[in-house]
């Protein structure tokens, strides 16, 4: 199972949900989706996330494998 750790990247940016929503060209309920994990980010928007976020982040940051 996957589980999503962009809420924590977000947070730990500093950016607003609002500033990184209009980045996305998704709606901030669509952001909180990719959060909760009840969607996942599309490639596309994972990386354009990735890049906002910070150099040293990955796509493969995004999420992590739990058992």
């Amino acid at each position: 199972m996957l589980k999503s750790n962009i809420e924590e990247l977000i947070y730990n940016s500093g950016f607003k949900k609002q500033f990184i929503a209009e980045k996305l060209k998704i709606s901030v309920k669509q952001l909180r989706n990719y959060e909760t994990g009840k969607s996942l980010i599309p490639m596309d928007k994972a990386f354009i996330l990735v890049r906002l976020l910070g150099d040293d982040l990955k796509v493969d940051d995004l999420y992590e494998w739990k058992e």
